[in-house]
Parts: C-alpha cells; sequence; structure tokens
C-alpha cells in the first residue's frame, strides 16, 4: 500500500471556468463559493501551496443582496497612508456605485493574504449585470447552494 500524499505540480493543473449568478443571494454566500473555487478546494488534488483552483465569473452584483442590518451598519474602510486620509463608504453607497468592488473584497478577504491568493484573484471576474465576454472560454453554471 502507497502511504504518499498526493501533490499537484505547477504544470499539471487543469482549470475549468464557472459562472456563478448572485441574483438575489448573499454576498457572503456568493463570496465562499467563488472562494472555495478559486482556492481548489473543491477539487481532490487540492495543494495548500500551489494555485490549483479555477476561473470563476460573477454575474448579477447588482443584484446580490446584505441580510440583516447590514445595508446601514457596514462601512468599507480605505486608507491612503496620510494623515487623515482614511475613507468611508457605507455599505448602500458602495452596492448602488460598485457592486463589483464590494463582491471582489468580499471574496479578496477569503483567500489566503500573501502571493498566491493575489494569484488566485487575478481568475476571478465580476460583473454587475447578465452580460459576460467570457463566452469563449465555455464557462460552466455553478450553483450556490
Amino acid at each position: 500500500m502507497n502511504n504518499t500524499t498526493y501533490s499537484a505540480k505547477k504544470g499539471e493543473v487543469e482549470s475549468i471556468w464557472y459562472i456563478i449568478d448572485a441574483a438575489g443571494k448573499p454576498i457572503g454566500r456568493v463570496a465562499t463559493e467563488a472562494a472555495k473555487l478559486l482556492r481548489g478546494k473543491h477539487k481532490p488534488t487540492f495543494t495548500p501551496n500551489i494555485d490549483v483552483g479555477d476561473h470563476v465569473i460573477i454575474l448579477n452584483c447588482k443584484d446580490a443582496v446584505l441580510t440583516g442590518h447590514k445595508l446601514d451598519q457596514k462601512i468599507y474602510r480605505h486608507h491612503s497612508g496620510y494623515i487623515g486620509g482614511m475613507k468611508e463608504i457605507p455599505a448602500r453607497v458602495m452596492l448602488e456605485k460598485n457592486p463589483e468592488k464590494a463582491m471582489t473584497l468580499a471574496i479578496k478577504g477569503m483567500l489566503p493574504h500573501n502571493s498566491l491568493g493575489r494569484q488566485m484573484l487575478k481568475k476571478l471576474r465580476v460583473y454587475a449585470g447578465a452580460e459576460h465576454e467570457n463566452q469563449a472560454q465555455k464557462p460552466e453554471v455553478w450553483e450556490v447552494k
């Protein structure tokens, strides 16, 4: 019996394209599924130190929802690095003006915070509407539970 653990190599990773429809679903639920696909946790060949994940296309971000009081209480913050450079954007404003960024930030926080996570984030495409420009990749539909 062979007791060695399988470890994926960089050149032998096969990538598939998936589409997730975010319409009417909570942002966090969609983000966890997308992060799982980007990371490759759904594959039996998952290797934590190699990017074995797939490409993810998220559609209808403008129709994604926030549950509870998050729409009024959640605040997106970033800092320019200069004195007094804190910018605060309420979730309601962020979802109206830039729903793609809200979804991207939710997914980015669920990926590793290192160069591997940045590499995984490059395989994410987020669109506010139902149209996308990746038909040539023949993406499969991934259903969010």
